[in-house]
């Protein structure tokens, strides 16, 4: 397993260095094909990259963008992350990206997640992937101990996968290791000294221990404190 290190003397010029370069892979990658993918995650981390991202210039006309997971709930729930793309991303010259949804009313993820892969499917390969860490090693809703964990790790996995795990208060929905892994460009963003240090013991575990180190290989690492 092989990945760039950045570090960042502040959160605010790694927020700014980190949308440069998301979007100067966006552009190489809409130089090749007439659209691209673009899966980035929730949760609070990216929301200033996206501030930042949101104002480039770019083709986003020809950009879908997809969350890498999502919770289970609606859409204008406080703990959702398409709203949080709504509010962060899609606004400004990133209004003109699409949105591909994660996420179809119904009670239980399993009941309507082979339609939302299947509206997913033509937009893959994704192109370029922003990814974030917890603590405990886990990558979008691929979480150690989580009930499908060997399934989401595996070759061959569904593009799709419903998780559940201990401490995440509803079910998600996340794309699969191999998907995510799939990218031509992956990019990490991790803050403080805490996710500095799971980065490192991720090196010697395995996946099941520490789901990050499916996907690290060939990644720039962004972090700062």
């Amino acid at each position: 397993m092989s990945f760039t290190l950045l570090e960042y003397p502040d959160r605010e010029i790694l927020a700014m260095d980190l949308a440069n370069q998301l979007a100067g892979d966006l552009r190489a990658a809409l130089a090749q094909g007439d659209r691209v993918a673009f899966a980035v995650p929730g949760g609070t981390s990216p929301g200033p990259v996206f501030d930042d991202l949101c104002a480039v210039d770019i083709a986003w006309s020809r950009v879908d963008v997809l969350l890498t997971d999502e919770r289970w709930v609606p859409d204008d729930s406080a703990r959702s992350n398409t709203r949080l793309l709504r509010e962060r991303l899609l606004v400004e010259k990133a209004a003109a990206a699409q949105l591909l949804p994660m996420y179809l009313p119904c009670k239980e993820p399993e009941e309507r997640i082979d339609e939302l892969a299947e509206m997913l499917r033509p937009s893959l390969p994704l192109d370029v992937v922003l990814l974030g860490m917890g603590a405990d090693m886990h990558t979008a809703s691929i979480f150690p101990g989580a009930d499908l964990l060997v399934q989401a790790l595996a070759p061959g996995a569904p593009l799709l996968l419903p998780m559940r795990a201990p401490g995440a208060p509803e079910p998600r929905v996340t794309l699969s290791a191999e998907v995510l892994n799939g990218a031509m460009r992956k990019h990490v963003l991790i803050y403080g000294q805490e996710k500095r240090d799971a980065l490192e013991r991720s090196k010697i575990l395995t996946p099941l221990e520490a789901p990050i180190g499916a996907v690290l290989d060939g990644a720039i690492v962004h972090w700062a404190e």
